[in-house]
């Protein structure tokens, strides 16, 4: 279904000037803000420790999510069963990632086992409903994820609304079809829809756009940056949901969401500097999510 970066880039994500559109009051998440903090201390736990979040993922896009775990530091692990999830659950993996990009007939049981095994085991698991309210296996699949559901939904702007619908949550315009694989939203239309799905979660939900937004429900913050060349490479959302994953294994919800688009937008900030068109962004961008420091993630932009 997905085989360009839709979700984290395509019509919905592009360079940002903090200065002039900001969604909310423009104001930087102090320095010395403890979450700060958090995030690069997760950074550091990563490339420390190579945690292994398992991944069932698209056809089309598979080969950069591993890529892409395992330049931030990571490991990983891609297959598309619940019985080799149950065994990933009892042994090496810490979180999973399910994303509902190439659907085959037999996901329909394979993914709500491999999520229902992954929180029974007590880990986090990472949805990124791609295409959520197109076709009929896509939506049963992901009404089923309601008893089991994601610590992190990674998005974009039409992906939260019709999720909230299908999962029944009260949220305007919620439920509609959404056809194909891009946002026809902006971030913020997706607001209400996001809430509404980290509450019923309790969970995070991070929303890919212009300026990204990620929040636990009650706490908005919105990440400028990132590059209008992640719109032109396969799978650059679907790698950030397996990265998502990685930070998962080795940090609560929100600072694993949080470390993850951060660490994308200045790997794809550090990219475009360098690259002469798309397949030397794709080489640079996984250069540059190998090489940036916890640091620099760390003291991104945060407008709250």
């Amino acid at each position: 279904m997905r085989g360009r970066g839709t979700d984290h880039s395509e019509t919905d994500h592009g360079a940002h000037d903090p200065n002039t559109n900001d969604p909310k009051t423009n104001r930087n998440l102090p320095i010395n803000n403890p979450l700060r903090g958090d995030i690069a201390a997760a950074v550091t736990a990563v490339r420390a420790s190579k945690p292994l979040a398992q991944s069932l993922t698209n056809f089309v896009t598979i080969n950069l999510v591993a890529n892409a775990q395992l330049a931030v530091g990571g490991a990983a692990a891609m297959h598309y069963s619940a019985e080799e999830a149950h065994a990933l659950n009892q042994g090496a993996s810490k979180a999973t990632y399910i994303n509902m990009g190439t659907l085959l007939e037999e996901f329909r049981d394979q993914y709500p086992a491999a999520a229902r095994d992954t929180v029974a085991a007590g880990l986090p698991w990472v949805l990124d409903p791609v295409g959520a309210g197109a076709g009929e296996l896509r939506t049963a699949i992901l009404r089923a994820f309601v008893d089991c559901p994601p610590a992190i939904v990674r998005c974009n702007a039409s992906e939260a609304i019709a999720l909230a619908g299908i999962w029944g949550l009260d949220v305007p315009g919620a439920g509609r079809a959404h056809a194909g694989v891009e946002s026809s939203d902006e971030v913020e239309a997706a607001v209400p829809a996001a809430h509404a799905i980290a509450r019923f979660t309790g969970g995070v939900v991070s929303v890919s756009g212009a300026v990204d937004l990620v929040t636990d429900g009650s706490r908005d913050f919105y990440l400028p940056g990132g590059s209008v060349w992640l719109t032109k490479i396969t799978g650059a959302g679907c790698s950030l949901g397996g990265v998502s994953a990685t930070y998962a294994c080795v940090a609560e919800p929100l600072v694993a969401a949080l470390a993850a688009a951060l660490h994308y937008n200045r790997a794809a900030d550090t990219a475009e500097r360098v690259a002469n068109g798309p397949a030397s962004f794709q080489t640079a961008f996984i250069d540059a999510l190998w090489n940036t420091s916890a640091d620099e993630i760390a003291q991104s932009t945060i407008f709250i």
